[in-house]
Order: structure tokens, then C-alpha cells, then sequence
């Protein structure tokens, strides 16, 4: 599992920079076609995530939190298609857990 550092890190990075760096490989942020979020695809020990920009026009309390200018950033696990976890302005939850982490 990615730990919560991580997740926070590249969350910082996708919000305000052109790249994102893990483990010292860097990948740019690049934005999607349709609704121009931020997106980055990143590999942590191996295994293969993405990093997307909370859509804001979406109806769920992740949008209400991005319409209302907070930071957030859905992580997906891409050999899944599976989100693992939510940053919001720095705060961690995983799915599926109970906790958050911060």
C-alpha cells in the first residue's frame, strides 16, 4: 500500500506544479481533454497509479469540497481502475479504511 506521505506529496505537487516527482523519477502533469483536470500517472514500488484533479461539477461531496476551493486530489490504482484514496488540502483517506491519516 502507498503510504500517506506519498499521497500528500504528490497531491502538492499535482496542484501546483508541471511535474511530479516520486522516488526521484518525475512525470509531468498533464491535463484530461474534456474538463482540463490535472492529471499524472506515477509507479510507486512497482506498481502503476494515477493521480486526478477532483472534477468540481461532479455531484459528490469530493466536488462540493473542490466547488468550494479546497485542494482535491483522487488517487486510482491503474491495473485496477480502483480509487485507493482521497487528499483533501492535505488530509488522507483511504478507501475502504476506517481512519483518516493526516
Amino acid at each position: 500500500m502507498i503510504e500517506a506521505e506519498t499521497l500528500k506529496s504528490i497531491a502538492t505537487q499535482l496542484m501546483t506544479g508541471t511535474s511530479v516527482s516520486v522516488g526521484g523519477i518525475s512525470t509531468p502533469v498533464r491535463r484530461t481533454s474534456r474538463q482540463h483536470l490535472k492529471t499524472a500517472a506515477f509507479s510507486v514500488e512497482g506498481h502503476e497509479y494515477e493521480a486526478i484533479e477532483q472534477n468540481p461539477e461532479k455531484p459528490s461531496r469530493w466536488g462540493q469540497l473542490a466547488r468550494s476551493g479546497h485542494h482535491v486530489v483522487q488517487f486510482k490504482d491503474a491495473e485496477s481502475n480502483r480509487f485507493v484514496a482521497v487528499v483533501v488540502d492535505g488530509e488522507v483517506t483511504f478507501y475502504g479504511a476506517s481512519k483518516k491519516q493526516s
